[in-house]
């Protein structure tokens, strides 16, 4: 399923990360460019416990 995400804030980076664990394809957008930019180099833009691993390992299936 192909799924967008608007925001990639607290909310919006770890619910396109859990749909993307789950198979799907996810697009997050984010008007902060800066952001798009470092989370398109793998950089996590926020502190959630697993969060980076999860993001790096589902990444293939996220895109920002």
């Amino acid at each position: 399923m192909k799924i967008a995400v608007v925001g990639t804030g607290y909310v919006g980076l770890v619910t396109g990360t859990c749909f993307a664990e789950t198979g799907n394809k996810v697009t997050c957008v984010d008007i902060d460019k800066a952001k798009v930019e470092k989370l398109s180099a793998g950089q996590i833009t926020i502190y959630e416990p697993g969060l980076e691993i999860t993001y790096n390992w589902y990444n293939q299936n996220l895109y920002q």
